[in-house]
């Protein structure tokens, strides 16, 4: 029986179900994963991330151009915030080295780094950042991180893991020359001051550097880090060399309260910055939060993770920390020491301020150096090697894609190459879903039920020419599909009806309906028609919206292919021509023919 109505059944079970007051236990559901044992195993895992995120903290500051107390700081509040309003169990935020790279290259240009109009503007770039990221949380566009193409984000951070090294260097020659933003720049300024080179302070940086990578090979579970950190300094202090520069005091106190900088011509002059770290934030986060999610077997909500990185940017602003994001060593490193729940994170910031208020005084003993040399082993673990084999071994356009977003990064301004990768990516996305595979299709007479395949070498039925759409039928593709299809049914035999296998199209708009609606009268003007099977809910929704169900006819749309060949077999195709046909490409051709030669002989028999 043709004419299949949409059912509704399903999308109101739906939409009731978006439609509940969320409850506590939906806002934390992991309370009640809390107990005795999982409480141990958090506070354990907190104290190995406060350990971890130390070093990390002071050499992240060190990046974004700030002092180094604001790396703790923003490892403090924020990762407090992201893990009770995010919705990952195990994703720890705070400060990371691409966020950091970003505030660094975002306002370099408007006030010396490390100054206090320098400060007040990072804060402000927190603000605008998670104010963003709540917008988006709020239009519940967490899908939206899917549309930036994974090679994007891996150019990224291989290009920032090139920027960030390259910044380094200097400290750890122990040069002193203004940092240019442009990379090439940079790089030539380098070159020319080595001739300046400070010994002792190479000599400490690459004691420290050999140092972290020793461990990293020999004692994988230490903190390297902070060791490489430790035995630079006490080098320097056992050499008594005075010619290498120090890290400034860190003050031994709580994150003091700050206000951002709400000024209309400071936030518009910050806004694209803003913009492009709070796009950077979530894709980070979310991936991260993802990828460990698929170990742990936890679903991730990413509009819940948009709104916890946004409130944790917005509500640390007020508490002086710059930008935040989840990270990925912090957040491996807190899974695999046995975390369950985000008590874990918040634990880590608990024992971080801790150890400020009781050991901040002697990071004065650090050398500057020393820094460097931990850094350039951040970015060397920036650049993923792995997945870029991936990429090169996946094609052409990967490749472009990869390459075009690291040249971005290292030759325009760190924001603006955010934004070329993403308008790569959508580039990309649109350029797919706008040239969807169209099909022709045969039943396969090895196949017991007649299977469509697609193979050019079986035969066709003479009177009915199927075709299969896979990808929407919108404004972007309805072009390629109907010349597709034109393409398709321009083969010389001229099929009076057609039959479009729709279980592919997920989609349609109202272009997409305009180009059915014209194929269908192009094939009654050669006195056949056209049938649809397999038509999914939401298709059939916008079909019967704009009246077209009515237009083709609801004996015209058919459920399953067996109910679509039967019908159209029996009650619409030309049985003179059956009779002649000999092909019987369905299964229905033997039955009808049976019948037919059984009413002949009655009809001979009534004659005889």
């Amino acid at each position: 029986m043709g004419g299949v109505p949409c059912p509704t059944s399903v999308r109101h079970k739906l939409t009731a179900h978006h439609q509940r007051v969320p409850s506590w236990h939906s806002w934390f559901p992991w309370k009640e994963k809390i107990s005795r044992q999982s409480l141990r195993k958090d506070f354990f895992a907190g104290i190995t991330g406060a350990i971890v995120v130390l070093p990390q903290g002071v050499a992240f500051a060190a990046i974004a151009g700030l002092p180094p107390e604001y790396g703790l700081y923003t490892a403090m509040i924020p990762v407090i915030v992201a893990a009770l309003f995010g919705s990952s169990h195990h994703l720890v935020s705070g400060p990371t080295t691409p966020i950091s790279l970003l505030v660094f290259s975002t306002l370099a240009t408007m006030a010396p780094a490390g100054s206090s109009d320098y400060v007040s503007l990072a804060l402000t770039l927190a603000f605008l950042a998670g104010l963003f990221q709540i917008a988006l949380a709020l239009a519940k566009l967490g899908l939206l991180v899917n549309f930036v193409s994974h090679s994007v984000v891996v150019g990224f951070t291989a290009g920032a893991a090139v920027l960030i090294a390259s910044s380094q260097l200097k400290h750890l020659f122990g040069l002193h020359f203004e940092h240019d933003p442009w990379f090439v720049r940079n790089l030539m300024r380098l070159i020319g001051e080595l001739p300046n080179t400070n010994i002792h302070a190479m000599a400490i940086g690459l004691i420290t550097l050999s140092t972290v990578i020793a461990l990293r090979w020999l004692a994988p579970t230490w903190p390297n880090m902070l060791l490489g950190m430790l035995v630079g300094s006490l080098t320097v202090w056992l050499t008594g060399l005075d010619s290498v520069a120090m890290v400034s005091p860190i003050p031994a106190t709580l994150p003091p309260p700050s206000m951002p900088d709400l000024s209309p011509a400071t936030l518009k002059q910050l806004a694209p910055g803003g913009l492009a770290i709070a796009l950077m934030g979530l894709i980070e986060a979310v991936s991260i939060a993802r990828s460990i999610g698929l170990h742990s077997g936890q679903k991730i909500n990413g509009n819940r993770e948009f709104l916890g990185q946004g409130l944790a940017n917005l509500i640390g602003s007020f508490f002086s920390s710059y930008p935040s994001s989840g990270s990925f060593t912090r957040s491996g490193i807190n899974f695999r020491s046995g975390a369950q729940t985000p008590m874990a994170a918040i634990f880590a910031a608990v024992c971080l301020t801790i150890i400020v208020l009781t050991m901040a005084p002697l990071a004065q003993y650090l050398p500057i150096a020393s820094m460097a040399g931990v850094i350039l082993v951040v970015a060397y673990q920036l650049i993923d090697f792995q997945t870029i084999r991936v990429i090169i071994r996946s094609g052409i356009t990967e490749v472009s894609v990869f390459l075009v977003t690291v040249l971005a990064t290292l030759s325009l301004e760190l924001e603006f190459a955010i934004f070329v990768g993403v308008l790569l990516s959508l580039v990309i996305f649109l350029h797919r879903t706008a040239a969807p595979v169209v099909l022709s299709r045969v039943p396969d007479p090895q196949s017991a039920w007649r299977s469509f395949v697609t193979d050019p070498d079986l035969p066709e039925c003479p009177q009915l020419k199927i075709i299969r759409i896979d990808g929407p039928l919108y404004f972007g593709s309805v072009a390629h599909i109907e010349e597709m299809i034109h393409r398709e049914t321009s083969d010389g035999q001229r099929q009076p009806n057609l039959l479009i296998v729709c279980s592919g199209i997920n989609y349609i708009d109202l272009p997409g309906i305009d180009m059915l609606l014209r194929i269908a009268v192009t094939y009654k003007m050669k006195d056949g028609s056209m049938f649809f099977f397999g038509v999914k809910d939401q298709v059939c929704e916008m079909l019967q919206r704009f009246g077209y169900v009515n237009i083709i006819g609801q004996n015209h749309i058919f459920e399953s292919k067996m109910e679509a060949v039967q019908n159209i077999v029996t009650r619409f195709l030309d049985k003179q021509t059956c009779q002649q046909c000999n092909r019987k490409v369905f299964l229905e051709c033997s039955e009808l023919g049976n019948a037919q030669n059984l009413n002949n002989d009655r009809q001979d028999g009534d004659h005889k």
